[in-house]
């Protein structure tokens, strides 16, 4: 009882600190504790943690496990840190404790960071510095990076159309008429709707924080067999929901295996070539390296992948998926896939506390495979699920680096995760001034955060020899909420927009997004259209002039974290300090 009273009495004066108010790093002014955290309320993660919540929360844990408490104890202090901090409903505060506590904790004992160290990872740099995160290096061939050619498709040369699906986010538990104005981090779950008739959860999905019923997916998958064929398909991953303080392996799995089935039931003969995302562990995040074995290895999620995707890949893509989550395979003759594990580059991968030098040795197998893709004239396409400019800074430097030396080799980069639609550049690393390379991120499935349904088709360069294989154009296609939920209404997909036509761009290729990216800087109307297509169709009330047109703009054009260098070009009046914590408050996932 003595040690459990001194870990209150210590957790008493950490709150009473908390309680005076801080501002949150790289906000506009000074706002106390409460008022950050229920700003932060829109989710459930590390992301909705001001510094000082999170130096409270990990300093009670550093206290317990030093003490050695035994894990009820710790379970019980968070659960109170949680609960004082308004982080969330005292029962979420407790299922996400239950749910988090063994791997958070067996992975902060396996570390060497403390506290504030490790709220610099969770928070950012400016709550805390971190040692364990220093900088390193991938080994890149000493063999010179070949001349660059000019992409240039042969005029009437076959294309391809590729299908991109990413953030499903199926909730299992979407009750159409339900409450989409709930407390909790994900809503349209149940409880009665306050306000008007017809003010509850529309039946094909609503504009709040919720994801998608089963019934909305299947519809997506119906008028996708029925429309133009496809010659590819990519889907990147977050199948599950955000219901993330009460998940289980077995949750996981379920999304996992009947999405798995949809997609191949209504796509046949067409393959799908998967990405791992990151909801789709249990706990969320949590993708420890294969060096981690045993009940906490991820064996139990790669095992299943490899099972529901077995007849899309090839043998050798699903050794490599079982250990490590990635893979690589031939498409067709001069094109190769890879598919990365992104979570091994997460800033919300607690796993990488221990250590967080290329996990998995992944990014040295990348350079293996564009090196030997590189002697065998291929081209490559690079899919995954968190963009890199979202990455751990020196996992996000060495992926750039990358980039720049296969510039020639790397024909696409695709990804998904932050729900909207947007794109992030790569340039030449001795000028930061000459376009290399664009990774698409496309626009979610799921409607979270208060967003119309969506999806991507890509025109490629085809499949002829001495293709490029670089993306043509691109179009995004929505399910519009208020016509599908009217009355009587039927749920029609229709065309939001194509790329070359609503932005008027000869092409596609990196130097087109470049100079996109100074004609949004002069023309307002140009920029404000695009924040209305960045949400699919349905853009927050707030507009977005100023501070937040600086961010976006910079996070544009920034393929790599953490660097202000990228975004001089654009001249913002903003420190970047302030551009990069402003656009950290927008991040819907």
């Amino acid at each position: 009882m003595a040690g459990a009273a001194r870990l209150l009495l210590a957790l008493a004066r950490l709150v009473a600190l908390a309680r005076l108010g801080s501002a949150r790093p790289g906000a506009w002014g000074p706002a106390p504790l409460g008022e950050q955290l229920a700003a932060a309320g829109a989710q459930l993660g590390w992301r909705n943690l001001s510094c000082s919540a999170c130096r409270v929360l990990f300093s009670a844990i550093d206290l317990g496990v030093q003490m050695q408490t035994n894990e009820a104890r710790i379970e019980r202090l968070a659960v109170s840190v949680c609960t004082e901090l308004r982080l969330a409903r005292q029962e979420i505060c407790q299922d996400a404790v239950r749910l988090f506590e063994k791997d958070v904790v067996s992975a902060w004992v396996r570390s060497v960071l403390r506290p504030a160290e490790i709220c610099g990872l969770l928070v950012g740099a400016r709550c805390g510095h971190w040692d364990i995160l220093s900088d390193w290096n991938v080994t890149l061939p000493p063999t010179p990076k070949p001349p660059v050619v000019p992409p240039a498709p042969l005029p009437g040369a076959p294309t391809a159309r590729l299908l991109f699906l990413t953030d499903l986010h199926w909730d299992q538990a979407y009750a159409p008429g339900s409450d989409p104005a709930c407390k909790d981090p994900l809503c349209c779950r149940g409880g009665r709707a306050q306000g008007p008739p017809h003010a509850g959860a529309g039946y094909w999905g609503e504009y709040s924080k919720c994801d998608l019923p089963l019934h909305t997916i299947e519809n997506l998958l119906q008028h996708l067999a029925r429309g133009p064929p496809f010659q590819l398909a990519y889907w990147t991953g977050d199948l599950p929901a955000h219901n993330v303080w009460q998940q289980s392996r077995a949750d996981q799995l379920r999304a996992l295996r009947t999405l798995s089935t949809l997609l191949r039931k209504y796509l046949a003969p067409l393959p799908v070539y998967p990405a791992v995302g990151n909801h789709e562990a249990a706990p969320v995040n949590g993708f420890p390296p294969p060096y981690v074995h045993g009940n906490q290895s991820s064996a139990w999620l790669y095992g299943a992948m490899a099972e529901a995707w077995e007849g899309w890949l090839p043998p050798e893509a699903l050794e490599t998926l079982r250990v490590g989550g990635f893979y690589t395979l031939r498409l067709w003759p001069g094109l190769r896939l890879v598919s990365l594990n992104m979570n091994f580059c997460s800033e919300a991968n607690f796993w990488l506390l221990i250590n967080a030098t290329d996990p998995a040795g992944q990014l040295q197998w990348l350079v293996g495979i564009l090196q030997a893709a590189e002697r065998q004239q291929e081209k490559v396409h690079i899919i995954g699920h968190i963009p890199p400019a979202h990455c751990l800074r020196s996992w996000s430097w060495n992926y750039y680096r990358i980039v720049n030396r296969f510039e020639g080799t790397i024909a696409a980069q695709f990804f998904g995760h932050t729900h909207v639609d947007e794109f992030e550049m790569f340039y030449d690393e001795e000028t930061l001034s000459r376009p290399v390379s664009v990774a698409f991120v496309a626009p979610s499935v799921t409607t979270y955060i208060n967003l119309n349904p969506g999806y991507r088709v890509y025109q490629l360069d085809g499949d002829y020899p001495g293709s490029s294989h670089m993306v043509l154009d691109h179009e995004t296609f929505i399910l519009n909420l208020t016509e599908a939920n009217a009355p009587g209404a039927r749920p029609r997909w229709q065309q939001l927009y194509q790329a070359r036509q609503a932005y008027g761009l000869p092409s596609v290729f990196p130097a087109d997004w470049d100079r996109l990216l100074r004609r949004f800087q002069a023309d307002e109307r140009l920029f404000q259209h695009f924040w209305f297509l960045f949400h699919k169709g349905h853009p927050p009330r707030e507009p977005c002039h100023e501070a937040c047109k600086a961010a976006l703009l910079c996070a544009l054009r920034s393929g790599r974290s953490a660097d202000p260098s990228l975004c001089r070009a654009l001249r913002p009046r903003l420190p970047f300090a302030h551009v990069q914590a402003l656009w950290r408050q927008r991040r819907l996932c």
